[in-house]
C-alpha cells in the first residue's frame, strides 16, 4: 500500500499554527468554568498513599481497645460522669473512667458520618465522606508575621477578620477555623465572642472556633441563630464547628472544654473532637503509640458525644504533634509529623468516620523555602492519604505561633499543588489518546499546541498558580525580577483595600450591635463601613 507523503509545513505555516493555538488558549483561559469541571476543588477522592498496612491498623485499633479498658480516662467532671456511666461506662474508686470493648465499638456502629459542614453560602458546603479531602486554617498563633519588618507582633482582632476576608476568595482553602487569638481583648467572654463575630462577618465558608468556658456558649449561639435567622435554621445547616480539646494527653478530661462540649452539643453545634499530644512530651515518642493514644483519646469523646445526643455530627480530630526530641520544641514541620497525620487519616478510615487533623505547620518563621517544603510535603502527604480536614493547612508559622496573610495567598498555590495530585490520573479511552497522536503525527502539524484536546483540557485538567512564577527568565526580567512574597504582599493589600464580604446583610449587623452593644469590637468602619 502506498502512502501519499504531504508536504511539509512551511516556518510561516508552523508559526501561524501556533498563533492560532494561543489565540484559542487564550479565549479558553477566559472561559469560566462550572466548580465541577474545575482541575482541581474541594472534596476530591485521596487515598492512594497510606504508611499503614491493613495489619497495623488491626494492631492499633486492638491496642486502643485494651487502654480504654484497662486504663481509662481522669478528671471527669460529675456530668460527663453521668453521661458515660449511664452509657455503659464505669467509674472505678481510683476515679478513673473506663471503657468496655462492646461501649466502644457500638459507639462507632452509632455514630455520625458521611455528614455535611455547612457554610452560610451553600456552595461552601463540604460533604465529609470516605476520603474527600478539604484544606484549610486553624491554630491559635499569638503573633502576626510582618513580612515586610521581617517580624513578629501581637495579633489583633482585626488579623482574624482580614484573614477571613482574604480566605473567602481564596478556591483552594475550603474552611476557615480561628487561626489567631486576638490579644488586644483580654477579656475570655469577650475573646471568644469577638474572634466567632470577625470569622463570620469576614467569610462565607464554614467556620470553625472555640470557647474557654461553658458560659461563652450561649451568647455566641444567640448571634448564630440571629445569623441564620432563627435556632431552627441553624439547627438545619449550621455553619459554625466547635473545635474542642476535651483531653488533656495522656488520658485526662480537660474539666472546662468538656462544659464547653455539652454546650454545643446541645446548641447544636457540631464538634471537632481534638486530641493534641505531643510525641515524646505528652503522647509516646513512638509513632505508632502516638497513634494509639490519639485514636484512644478521640474514641472517648465519639463515646462522650453520643451519650449526650446519639448521632451528633462529631469530626475524629486525632492531633498528634511532634517533638525535636533534642530540645523538647514543637517540630510541626518535621518528616513524622507529615507520617503521623497520613496515619491518622487511615485511622479515620478504618472506622468510617470524618477525620480531621494537622498539616503545613512549617517551623520555619516566614514564607520561604523552609516553609515552602514542609508545607508542601505535609499538606500534599495529609492529601494523598485522603484526610477529610486538613486543619492548619494555610497561613501557619513557628509550629503555631505565628500566622501570615501573605502565606495565605502563596498556599493557596500551593494547595492546589497539593489538590492536583490529590486528584491523580484519570485512565479512560479518550484519555489513552489514540486517535489525537495518530491525528497529530499522520495528518497534523506534528505538535499539539492548537490540538482540540489541547484547548479542551488546558482548564479542566491542568492547575495553574495565581503568584507562583512561570515567567521566562526574559519575561521576569523584564517585569522587574518579582518573587512570590513581593506578589503576595500586593495581592494583600489589594484584597484588604477591596474585599468586604457581604453575606451578612447590614441589617442583621445592625441588630447584633444593637443587642450586644460594646461587647462588639469591631468598629464598622473597619469593615468597610
Amino acid at each position: 500500500m502506498s502512502v501519499a507523503l504531504e508536504k511539509p509545513d512551511s516556518p510561516a505555516d508552523q508559526r501561524s499554527r501556533r498563533s492560532g493555538g494561543r489565540e484559542a488558549r487564550r479565549a479558553m483561559r477566559a472561559a469560566p468554568l462550572a466548580d465541577d469541571i474545575k482541575p482541581v476543588r474541594a472534596g476530591l477522592e485521596g487515598g492512594s498513599y497510606g504508611p499503614l498496612s491493613e495489619n497495623d491498623r488491626e494492631r492499633i485499633h486492638e491496642a486502643v481497645l485494651t487502654l480504654l479498658e484497662t486504663v481509662g480516662f481522669a478528671n471527669a467532671i460529675p456530668s460527663c460522669i453521668e453521661a458515660l456511666t449511664k452509657a455503659g461506662a464505669t467509674h472505678g474508686d481510683d476515679g478513673r473512667i473506663r471503657f468496655p470493648r462492646a461501649l466502644v465499638l457500638d459507639t462507632i456502629r452509632r455514630a455520625a458520618r458521611h455528614f455535611t459542614l455547612h457554610g452560610q453560602d451553600p456552595k461552601h458546603d463540604m460533604l465529609i465522606k470516605g476520603k474527600r479531602v478539604h484544606y484549610g486554617t486553624a491554630g491559635a498563633a499569638v503573633h502576626l508575621v510582618d513580612v515586610e519588618k521581617r517580624e513578629y507582633r501581637e495579633s489583633l482582632l482585626q488579623d482574624i477578620y482580614d484573614a477571613a476576608r482574604i480566605v473567602e476568595g481564596l478556591d483552594n482553602i475550603h474552611f476557615f477555623q480561628r487561626p489567631m487569638v486576638p490579644r488586644d481583648i483580654p477579656d475570655p467572654l469577650d475573646m471568644d465572642f469577638n474572634t466567632l463575630y470577625a470569622c463570620v462577618m469576614g467569610t462565607s465558608k464554614h467556620v470553625g472556633t472555640s470557647f474557654t468556658v461553658r458560659e461563652n456558649v450561649k451568647p455566641a449561639l444567640d448571634m448564630l441563630y440571629a445569623i441564620a435567622g432563627g435556632e431552627e435554621n441553624f439547627r438545619a445547616r449550621p455553619f459554625v464547628s466547635n473545635s474542642n480539646c476535651f483531653v488533656v494527653p495522656p488520658m485526662k478530661f480537660a474539666e472546662d472544654a468538656c462544659g464547653v462540649l455539652e454546650a454545643c452539643v446541645e446548641g447544636g453545634i457540631p464538634i471537632l473532637l481534638l486530641s493534641a499530644g505531643q510525641a515524646g512530651a505528652t503522647a509516646p515518642a513512638a509513632i505508632a503509640g502516638a497513634v494509639v493514644q490519639a485514636v484512644a483519646e478521640v474514641l472517648v469523646g465519639l463515646v462522650y458525644v453520643n451519650a449526650i445526643k446519639p448521632g451528633h455530627p462529631a469530626i475524629f480530630g486525632t492531633w498528634p504533634f511532634v517533638s525535636d526530641l533534642r530540645t523538647g520544641a514543637m517540630s510541626g514541620g518535621s518528616a513524622e509529623q507529615a507520617v503521623l497525620t497520613a496515619a491518622c487519616a487511615q485511622m479515620a478510615q478504618f472506622y468510617d468516620l470524618p477525620g480531621g487533623s494537622a498539616a503545613g505547620m512549617t517551623d520555619s518563621k516566614l514564607p520561604d523555602i523552609q516553609s515552602g517544603y514542609e508545607k508542601g510535603i505535609t499538606d500534599v502527604m495529609a492529601g494523598l492519604a485522603g484526610l477529610n480536614l486538613v486543619y492548619e493547612s494555610a497561613g501557619m508559622h513557628a509550629s503555631l505561633l505565628g500566622f501570615c496573610l501573605e502565606s495565605l495567598i502563596i498556599d493557596n498555590d500551593m494547595l492546589g499543588h497539593c489538590l492536583r495530585c490529590v486528584r491523580g490520573i484519570e485512565v479512560t479511552d479518550e484519555a489513552l489518546s489514540i486517535d489525537t497522536i495518530a491525528e497529530v503525527c499522520l495528518n497534523g502539524p506534528g505538535h499539539y499546541l492548537g490540538n482540540e484536546q489541547t484547548l479542551r483540557l488546558m482548564q479542566t485538567e491542568y492547575f495553574y498558580p495565581a503568584v507562583g512564577d512561570r515567567f521566562s527568565p526574559k519575561e521576569w526580567n523584564e517585569k522587574g525580577r518579582p518573587d512570590i512574597l513581593q506578589r503576595a504582599i500586593i495581592e494583600k493589600k489589594r484584597i484588604l483595600a477591596e474585599r468586604f464580604p457581604r453575606h451578612v446583610p447590614k441589617t442583621i449587623d445592625d441588630k447584633l450591635r444593637a443587642r450586644f452593644g460594646e461587647m462588639i469590637k469591631l468598629p464598622r468602619g473597619n469593615m468597610g463601613g
